[in-house]
């Protein structure tokens, strides 16, 4: 049998989340897959990065966590197609997925993934959501 968790204990797993990436980590949006995990190399050429708001993820609730305030590149740094994304504080990655435009079902969605240099890049959804229900 798998474990299973309370909400009270998903929700806080998931607020030690943001706690141990601390406030406002850099967001690299990139083409391609991503890599295998946060620990390899960076992959792909970064088309857009952003500093997210100090307080970049909203307080989790029922087993879920979303972004908060607004995740916004003014111009975009290059043209392509985004394929996947990186969180990081400094130059360490702590997150990374893919990216589809919304409704698309990635692991985060954004207005628009085709690029153009100096485009405004929004993204319109993230959400993580803890196992063990």
């Amino acid at each position: 049998m798998a474990f299973q968790f309370s909400t009270a204990a998903r929700n806080a797993a998931l607020d030690a989340i943001e706690t141990a990436i601390g406030p406002a980590p850099t967001l690299e949006l990139r083409t391609g897959a991503p890599p295998a995990n946060c620990a390899a190399a960076d992959s792909g050429s970064v088309l857009a990065t952003m500093t997210l708001p100090s307080d970049w993820l909203a307080a989790a609730s029922g087993g879920t966590k979303e972004l908060a305030g607004t995740w916004q590149d003014s111009a975009a740094d290059a043209a392509g197609t985004v394929g996947h994304f990186r969180i990081k504080q400094g130059a360490t990655c702590h997150i990374q997925g893919s990216v589809t435009i919304t409704g698309g079902g990635g692991d985060m969605t954004l207005d628009n993934n085709v690029l153009a240099p100096g485009q405004q890049v929004t993204i319109t959804s993230f959400t993580i959501i803890a196992g063990g229900a």
